[in-house]
Formats: structure tokens, C-alpha cells, sequence
């Protein structure tokens, strides 16, 4: 399938009243950017054609003009077969397109977890990004893949360094707080017991840890003890 007729069957599944949702989920983009195509059918698009094949002109035609060919292309990357070179390669292509966090919390390597050792420098250099979404994906990234039996205390500093005054890398780094406080409580609680974050960052992780389900309750009685 060549990129206009995957256009155009994106188009054919458009759904306004999805659209109009997403609109309001995503604001700020142009007036023509979302289709309205619910994600599930996006994700089945997406392993019809990593199953057919064919789709390598698809992701070359970067940048994209539509947010659902952007998730589309984002899909296409977590359920392709490929070596961990290429898979590499064709991330660091797609990232720098990346313009929201729909995007950018959806792509999702899972075989990221199967070489640690290679995936967390590059998750590490990312985070340094002067790209706003660049730095979101790899902070999120080390959040799903890295804050469980390959977790180092190091990797702390690294989302805190990651940190800048937009508001979505802020969540982006409180949300990592929050779970690492779930998952990592006796490494992460130094961090909101001596207010290593920034302010707005430390109260977002402390809400957000205290809606947690993850957390129990004497635990979250010492994190609201720091609000």
C-alpha cells in the first residue's frame, strides 16, 4: 500500500464526533491536523501492514500531515520485526516529528526491555534533547522499562536533569516520580523529602502519588506529609 492509499483509507475511517473529542484532548494543533480516526483502528491498520509489508515508503514520507499518520507510523515502529539497529534508527528518525504527547506517550518500544544495557545510554541522551518531545519520550521510556529489575538509583537524576518549564515535560517528570515512588520508594522518597524538584514538579508527583493505586496508605501519609 503506497502512502496516498493509506491516506485515504485513514480518511474513509474518519469519525467526526471523534474528532471533535480529540481536538479538545490535543489543543493547539491546526484545524486540519486530526482526522478523527479512533486509535484501535489505527492499531490494526497498523499490524495489517507490518503483516503485509510494504510499508517502508510510509515511514520515509516524514514529515507527516496528520496526527493519526504520525500514530499511525508510531504503531507501525512498536510492531514491526526488524533487528534492534534498525528498530533504533527508525526511532530516532520518527522523533524529532513528534509534536504532542498523544504521540508521543502511545510509541512504545516494548523490545526496548530486551537490551538494557544498549536502550538506557540513548534513553540518557534524549533526555537531553533541546526537542520537547524528544526528552518526554525518553523520560517516560525509563519510566516504563526501567524502573523495575534493571533500575539503578542513577537513573533518578537523570529524569530530574530532564526537567524543563514546559508544562508537559513537567507532568512527564512528575509522572516518573510518582511511579518511581510506587515502584522504587526507598530511592525515590529523597527526592520529594528534600525537594530536589522544582516546585511545580514536586507538588504534581506528590498529587499524583497520592491517587496512586499502586501506593499504600501509610506510604502516601509520609508522602503528604511534604505537599
Amino acid at each position: 500500500m503506497d502512502v496516498m492509499d493509506i491516506r485515504a483509507q485513514l480518511h474513509a475511517m474518519r469519525d467526526e464526533g471523534y474528532c471533535d473529542f480529540a481536538n479538545r484532548l490535543i489543543p493547539g494543533m491546526a484545524d486540519d491536523y486530526i482526522i478523527g480516526v479512533r486509535t484501535p483502528a489505527l492499531r490494526a491498520m497498523a499490524k495489517n501492514l507490518v503483516k503485509a509489508g510494504g510499508y517502508v515508503p510510509f515511514l520515509a514520507s516524514l514529515p507527516h500531515n496528520h496526527f493519526e499518520e504520525n500514530l499511525l507510523h508510531a504503531f507501525i515502529l512498536s510492531y514491526e520485526k526488524c533487528t534492534m539497529a534498525q528498530c533504533v534508527e527508525r526511532v530516532e528518525s520518527f522523533l524529532p516529528y513528534i509534536d504532542n504527547w498523544a504521540v508521543c506517550d502511545q510509541f512504545v518500544i516494548k523490545r526496548f526491555a530486551d537490551a538494557p544495557e544498549q536502550i538506557y545510554p540513548l534513553l540518557k541522551k534524549w533526555m537531553a534533547s533541546d526537542l520537547l518531545y524528544t526528552r518526554r519520550f525518553a523520560v517516560v521510556n525509563s519510566m516504563r522499562f526501567f524502573l523495575d529489575g534493571d533500575f539503578r538509583p542513577c537513573m533518578l537524576d537523570d529524569a530530574a536533569s530532564a526537567v524543563t518549564d514546559d508544562y508537559y515535560m513537567q507532568m512527564a517528570v512528575a509522572w516518573y516520580f510518582a511511579t518511581a515512588l510506587a515502584k522504587q520508594y526507598d530511592a525515590a522518597l529523597p527526592y520529594i523529602a528534600e525537594r530536589r524538584l522544582p516546585p511545580k514538579v514536586h507538588a504534581m508527583a506528590v498529587r499524583k502519588a497520592i491517587e496512586s493505586l499502586r501506593i499504600d496508605a501509610a506510604r502516601k501519609t509520609i508522602i503528604k506529609s511534604f505537599r
